[in-house]
């Protein structure tokens, strides 16, 4: 994306999902954050308006009602692709931008190591930084930091903001 994401673009909203509330931030460009539920409603607000100045709108566009629709069947047990919700990762830096751009290409059920994904966004000894990028994922779930996994297919110790 070539425009700058400026603060005062970003609008948010909440929906539920079987697991509880989610928040979901967006611009023009794209969605910039999913929050993963919280304690309670209110908690899961507070954090996805920490940097969200506008109100809630009165119709969100009907891309990110299809991006709800899909966060809902995916919560509920459903194997989603969501290879087609943009994103806009105006706010990640270049090298971030990478590596989430390679996650997204990981599909349901299937995994990579940090090292791995390391090699294939050109920076094979930065799998720490990789670990970095899956603890900073502004978009949870959308960018599946979940199928990162650490070296011989252990649980690594990074979690997504909210996750």
């Amino acid at each position: 994306m070539s425009r700058d994401t400026n603060q005062a673009d970003e609008r948010y909203l909440l929906f539920p999902t079987a697991f509880g509330t989610c928040g979901i931030a967006w611009t023009d460009g794209g969605l910039t954050r999913l929050q993963l539920p919280e304690r309670d409603a209110s908690a899961t607000e507070r954090r996805i308006a920490l940097r969200a100045t506008a109100a809630l709108p009165d119709e969100e566009p009907p891309w990110v009602q299809w991006a709800i629709v899909a966060l809902q069947r995916y919560f509920a047990g459903r194997a989603i692709d969501f290879s087609s919700i943009l994103v806009d990762l105006e706010r990640c830096t270049p090298f971030h931008q990478r590596i989430y751009a390679a996650l997204r290409e990981i599909g349901w059920g299937n995994t990579t190591t940090y090292g791995a994904l390391a090699a294939a966004v050109g920076a094979p000894d930065a799998a720490r930084a990789i670990g970095q990028a899956m603890g900073r994922n502004p978009v949870p779930i959308i960018i599946p930091c979940h199928r990162v996994l650490a070296s011989g297919g252990r649980i690594g110790g990074f979690s997504a903001p909210g996750g």
